[in-house]
């Protein structure tokens, strides 16, 4: 068959453009699937930082948009229960994301607070956190929670971590603590007994120096590593735990009989019960009162110097307590937040822990201003300052969750 010119021209001209049209759909199929597989790289990346941002606004109170609350939407169960330690059974709890019984796991450490693990933050956080896909264990710190930062704890944070890796295929797990509980976890992975039971330590607005924390809340001076130091003055928080746990020292010898009913006063103040404490005032003798208004004013000179004097009876027990001088060896990864408004544990301690911990653990740190004393209520965040705290709470959801 031949062809005349018209038909020729017409074919010369249609199969460039069918030639252009095949390259546009073998270019479009090839950004296509460049496109999905870069969603599967980035996904776990961007969902974590997606649940960061909505457990964070959960535990601030915050209303969290559809699009990110389903990020969070796990449905989840919780299990009470009695966890053995070497310091006695203590009770727990499990929050276990439904259908999912081999999920990561991790522990979280409440803080110096008398509702221990029923405190509501910890709570609407441990739920959070599970609703992301983990198993969360909250241990109850029977020291701790009655306002005793003592070694004892240690023991128990370790035997906690050691619980949880057992029923986790003794695989190890994430450590978070909260206050004074972070710096004790960082003890409890420094010790040979537990180290291969803890993936990783957060500890958040947390001690380095247990005896440094004393002296910032007499002097409202907290030094720092490069040798200047900062001014703040101390929640009177600080000072009363303080008190309470070594009211002995603060009562004259004579007096034995006056300490244990002191000790419901700052005990009513510190659990902020305040029909308590107007109960427990009323019940002492005036010269009980006089004692319990002098050491119930952490700012005044003579409260001060007895301050002074307990500590330099104590200075064995508070560097029990403190990971200075225990963590320049510590291989466990580790993750470093704190308020940089703290007038409970100043954030110079975190700058001290990241100046001793070795740089390969040192994972993450933050000194955050949407913090106060691990608690969300920072003045004036810019959009930078949560994007950093959101950033920075991905990470740890990334090594919680990591094999």
């Amino acid at each position: 068959m031949q062809h005349g010119p018209n038909q020729i021209a017409e074919f010369a001209h249609r199969l460039p453009a069918a030639r252009r049209r095949s390259l546009r759909l073998k270019l479009a199929a090839l950004f296509l699937l460049l496109f999905v597989l870069f969603c599967a790289f980035t996904w776990p990346f961007i969902r974590v930082h997606l649940q960061s941002i909505a457990v964070l606004d959960l535990v601030a109170g915050k209303p969290v948009p559809w699009l990110l609350r389903k990020a969070v939407s796990r449905p989840i169960t919780t299990q009470d229960f009695t966890l053995p330690t070497s310091n006695g059974p203590i009770r727990a709890r499990l929050y276990l994301p439904q259908g999912h019984p081999d999920a990561p796991a991790i522990v979280v450490l409440h803080g110096v607070h008398h509702l221990g693990i029923d405190e509501p933050r910890l709570v609407a956080f441990a739920r959070a956190m599970s609703s992301c896909g983990l198993r969360v264990l909250t241990p109850e710190l029977p020291d701790i929670k009655d306002y005793h930062v003592g070694a004892n704890s240690i023991a128990t944070i370790g035997d906690s971590a050691a619980w949880m890796s057992a029923h986790a295929d003794n695989k190890p797990v994430g450590v978070m603590g909260l206050s004074f509980s972070g710096g004790l976890a960082l003890l409890a992975a420094a010790d040979p007994r537990w180290h291969k039971s803890i993936k990783f330590v957060a500890a958040f607005g947390s001690q380095n120096e247990m005896a440094r924390v004393a002296t910032f809340y007499r002097t409202g001076e907290e030094p720092l590593p490069d040798g200047a130091a900062e001014r703040l003055a101390p929640h009177e928080y600080g000072a009363l735990v303080l008190e309470y746990e070594h009211l002995e020292d603060f009562i004259p010898p004579d007096q034995p009989q006056s300490v244990a009913p002191i000790r419901s006063v700052l005990r009513a103040h510190l659990y902020e019960d305040w029909p308590a404490e107007k109960a427990a005032l009323a019940a002492l003798t005036p010269a009980q009162l006089t004692l319990a208004h002098q050491l119930m004013d952490v700012t005044s000179p003579i409260t001060r110097a007895q301050l002074a004097h307990s500590e330099s009876l104590h200075l064995e027990d508070m560097a029990g307590v403190s990971p200075h001088g225990h963590i320049s060896q510590l291989t466990t990864p580790v993750y470093l937040l704190h308020g940089a408004g703290d007038n409970v544990i100043p954030s110079a301690e975190t700058l001290w822990m990241a100046d001793e911990l070795p740089a390969a653990s040192l994972k993450a740190e933050l000194i955050s201003p949407v913090l106060s004393h691990v608690n969300l209520d920072g003045a004036n965040p810019t959009a930078m300052d949560r994007w950093r705290i959101f950033h920075f709470f991905a990470l740890i959801l990334h090594a919680a969750e990591s094999r």
